[in-house]
């Protein structure tokens, strides 16, 4: 299953016996319409995830070089990101989201009809842009339109939608694989975006257009260029891609960009990386708290396809049937999320839930092939459970106290750290593979790889916890109704 950054947040159930305070049905409409962008980049991220061994047998790549299909597309969006908030205010939030779309629409047709490792990259790249200027602009027509105590409630109507993605994905993916072609995973998006482009001409109001503040050309660079360097080095190193001191001379180059897009927002007047953010504790901490989750989190959705198909021997279609059981707890979870965080809070609910998750992986890494199938579909069902949650409550954390002039800020920052730190969760699994198949002397990734690459991503999981313990015990109290 491809759990995405973009897994947005669910209702929160109001004081007890008194319904909390739904929103306008102008934003239930347009967060019903919008989910059709989280719908297709789901989709999306969930179905290549099951068809990477055919693409790799017919593009004659390694399996493991194929992550860079899904990297590329991570890198790409979080490269492009930081300017979605700025453009979506310079020529109206309606405008872009309809040609994002139709990009990322005619771009998955380009992934589809690529004939080398080379020519898909290229594509996902391409893919990425648009989603850069897609998801995040749809997030931002609904938050908008509702007040700060509607945020959680009103986002339920945007991830119930959303959530048909990944679970459909993985047995559409599965089937579409072996009985045509890993071609057709891409094509599904057409459709899916030729019916939301028709609904959101038709209902979605456009909005008064602002003049924002000049674009910080300079900040917008230094980022791009520092992320883009970075993932080059987190994706190449150690993997035998590129020499090893390309590979280093990538991350230093990216940490040194970084530094330098830092130094610029400190002392530029509109900057690309608006710093004042992180003075508001919630969305700091959910941040932080949250990035070092979706290391783990990303990796999973690229580790459990390839340990069914290359561990289990199983076929892309049982595989995607398999790995379904994530998305249908994710599901499952969202009806409770109200129950939990009024309950224990955002803060219990974000330390103990890393902790259930880190577990969760923990038990995968003792998966064998003589484990029933309805087993293995338990525990992957727990751990999309444990994961929703805490997706849902970072996310609904981060805008909880943001004050409404900033939310293009707050909407371009959390996407960009969303995107990258899952784009290094799935080099993260693909590098602990790599290594435990080296030292293990094996050609290619075995039972024991995949063990120890799920205990890899654990860890950060289980670091994420000690973080969301700096939270105030009644953080994000107007939106979760917890007292603390």
């Amino acid at each position: 299953m491809a759990v995405s950054g973009l897994d947005a947040a669910e209702g929160v159930a109001g004081a007890a016996g008194d319904p909390a305070p739904s929103p306008p049905p102008n934003a239930r409409l347009t967060a019903i319409i919008v989910a059709s962008a989280l719908i297709m980049q789901n989709l999306d991220s969930s179905v290549i995830a099951t068809a990477l061994p055919a693409m790799a047998r017919d593009l004659g790549a390694d399996p493991l070089h194929l992550s860079a299909a899904i990297t590329s597309y991570l890198v790409a969006l979080t490269v492009f990101i930081p300017l979605s908030g700025w453009v979506a205010d310079r020529f109206g939030a309606k405008r872009v989201f309809m040609v994002a779309m139709a990009v990322f629409a005619f771009t998955s047709a380009l992934c589809g009809l690529s004939r080398g490792l080379g020519e898909l990259v290229g594509a996902r790249v391409l893919q990425g842009l648009g989603g850069a200027m897609m998801v995040p602009v749809a997030r931002l027509l609904l938050l908008r339109q509702v007040r700060p105590e509607e945020v959680v409630r009103a986002t339920t109507w945007l991830t119930m939608p959303a959530l048909l993605g990944p679970i459909l994905g993985p047995p559409l993916g599965g089937l579409l694989t072996d009985t045509v072609s890993w071609r057709a995973v891409f094509w599904i998006n057409l459709p899916v975006a030729a019916v939301g482009l028709l609904a959101i001409w038709r209902f979605i109001p456009a909005e008064r257009q602002a003049r924002p503040p000049r674009l910080d050309l300079v900040g917008v660079t230094l980022i791009g260029a520092s992320l883009a360097c970075l993932m080059f080095g987190a994706e190449t190193i150690g993997r035998g891609m590129v020499p090893a001191p390309l590979a280093l001379a990538g991350f230093a180059a990216g940490i040194g960009l970084g530094w330098a897009a830092v130094r610029w927002a400190r002392r530029a007047p509109n900057p690309a990386l608006d710093l004042s953010m992180f003075a508001v504790p919630s969305f700091r901490i959910a941040v932080a708290a949250g990035s070092l989750f979706r290391i783990g989190a990303g990796a999973s959705p690229f580790l459990l396809p390839l340990f069914m198909q290359l561990g289990f021997g199983a076929s892309a279609t049982t595989s995607g049937m398999i790995t379904l059981a994530t998305a249908l707890g994710a599901f499952a979870m969202k009806p409770m999320t109200s129950f939990a965080l009024k309950r224990f809070g955002f803060r219990n609910v974000l330390v103990w839930n890393s902790v259930m998750v880190a577990a969760s992986f923990a038990v995968c890494a003792m998966f064998t092939p003589d484990w029933p199938l309805w087993a293995v579909f338990l525990v992957l069902a727990w751990g999309g459970l444990a994961r929703s949650l805490q997706f849902t409550s970072s996310n609904s954390l981060s805008y909880v106290d943001v004050p409404p002039g900033k939310l293009s800020s707050a909407t371009a920052i959390t996407a960009t750290a969303q995107q990258l730190f899952m784009a290094l969760g799935v080099t993260w699994g693909a590098g602990w593979l790599a290594a435990s198949a080296a030292i293990g002397g094996r050609d290619g990734p075995g039972v024991a790889d995949f063990s120890a690459a799920f205990l890899g991503a654990a860890l950060p999981v289980l670091l994420a916890a000690p973080l969301a313990a700096r939270l105030a015990r009644d953080a994000g109290v107007r939106a979760s109704g917890h007292p603390g």
